[in-house]
């Protein structure tokens, strides 16, 4: 989640957005987890609360501290703002590398170009590498022996689905399609593009895709512009919403609404419903509003931005729709306040501990504005009989160091050919690989 709220703005003018930078780190305590979260009243400070965890990268020899029962190792390092993971059928791994796109001085006003830098200075910025590598790891000892320039010229791309022969990527501001043959390790044709998405020069701007299991629809997740539609809902046209598009005809509608910024989508694999990682709002408080994850119904609205885990309305927007808040969908579990949880991945595999069979592995990119700081690892969340059964696990823990800095910052989670959990480090610019410990 970056900020993009006028106060944390003013905050980064002020000099106050990197204050917190160097004090000593300090055991989250995370609050707002599973199906019944205690909400606490909204807080509404002058300025929000200001906690960026500067990016500084790991230490030689550095790594993710795992569970108990598991091991991790560096997949593949030396990249550039690895984001987002998917598994080639014949188990090649593509990594998209990306950022945002740097807007110039004016550009969607300045005060947006002002945050980009803030974010910058905070080691979540970056000029875009645009491209996606090729992993393969043909004899699945968890040594890619092929690293390959996949894709390159993009912009800022994030999801990625093959549907038979046509790989579908999603950029900033669309949906491309690229001809795919089995063992490719580049594609240098052209992408053709399938539809449009909604793109401007302010707000969340990954854009992820799924495709249904039968391939004839993809659903494509689309953040908000803003933090509660502080510049009207005619600039959130399209977004804050899960799209469904016929990549036959390219044609969009929308299949869920009401979500402020959804990421990770994955089918679940007993029950079947599309399910999905959600960032909520910000300036609420430390402890408010948390993230989620939820299955996602069809014509579903969620609550943004008029309310939030269901029907708390936001009286900071104006004016209000109670038609549409008493319909607001209440998620299914409850991630955390701010952990900016994005990776979502359900196991299906056998390598690690029959635990995780069946449950969803999540990456948390952690908070900016929480004190103190939440999210910066990877959870896991027990299933049974379709729903979430369980309370959050950790999984990677150690992405900061004893001064609050971000040694890394997970983001998508895969599971590779063999089993084992991938995990997207976009700081540390590495590709984690869990498997079971040793005996």
């Amino acid at each position: 989640m970056r900020p993009i709220i006028p106060k944390l703005l003013l905050a980064g003018l002020l000099g106050l957005g990197l204050a917190a930078c160097g004090d000593t780190a300090t055991q989250p305590v995370e609050t707002g987890y599973g199906p019944h979260p205690v909400l606490p009243p909204p807080k509404h400070d002058t300025l929000p609360t200001l906690k960026f965890a500067k990016g500084v990268g790991w230490p030689a020899g550095g790594k993710p501290v795992a569970a108990p029962g598991l091991a991790v190792s560096a997949y593949a390092s030396g990249l550039r703002h690895p984001r987002w993971l998917y598994r080639l059928p014949n188990g090649d791994v593509l990594v998209a590398e990306s950022e945002e796109p740097a807007p110039k001085p004016g550009e969607g006003g300045v005060m947006n170009w002002i945050a980009h830098q803030i974010m910058s200075r905070a080691g979540a910025g970056g000029v875009s590498a645009n491209r996606i590598t090729l992993l393969r790891d043909a004899d699945g000892d968890g040594v890619p022996e092929t690293r390959t320039v996949f894709l390159q010229g993009l912009n800022s791309p994030f999801g990625m689905s093959l549907v038979g022969d046509s790989l579908y990527v999603a950029d900033t501001d669309a949906v491309l399609r690229f001809p795919y043959h089995e063992g490719d390790t580049q594609i240098s044709a052209a992408g053709v593009k399938v539809s449009d998405l909604p793109s401007v020069p302010t707000g969340h701007w990954t854009r992820n895709i799924l495709a249904s299991r039968d391939g004839s629809k993809l659903y494509v997740s689309v953040g908000s512009s803003s933090n509660v539609a502080e510049d009207g809902m005619a600039q959130e046209h399209n977004r804050a919403n899960i799209l469904e598009l016929d990549p036959a005809s390219g044609s969009l509608r929308i299949f869920a609404s009401g979500l402020r910024n959804p990421n990770g989508l994955a089918w679940e694999p007993q029950g079947g419903a599309l399910w999905t990682t959600v960032n909520e709002r910000d300036d609420l408080g430390s402890d408010l509003v948390p993230d989620y994850m939820t299955s996602v119904r069809d014509g579903g609205f969620y609550g943004w931005p008029y309310s939030y885990y269901g029907q708390h309305v936001d009286d900071r927007v104006q004016p209000q729709d109670p038609a549409l808040v008493a319909r607001a969908l209440v998620p299914d579990y409850a991630l955390g306040a701010h952990t900016a949880s994005l990776g979502l991945c359900f196991y299906q595999a056998a390598l690690l501990p029959p635990h995780y069979a069946g449950g969803a592995f999540v990456g948390q990119h952690g908070s900016w504005n929480r004190d103190p700081r939440s999210g910066y690892k990877v959870i896991f969340v027990p299933f049974a009989a379709g729903q979430a059964a369980g309370p959050p696990e950790d999984v990677l823990t150690g992405f900061l160091n004893g001064q609050g800095q971000a040694q890394g910052r997970p983001v998508g989670v895969a599971v590779d050919r063999t089993g084992a959990l991938l995990v997207a480090d976009d700081v540390g610019n590495t590709v984690w690989r869990v498997t079971a410990a040793a005996k």
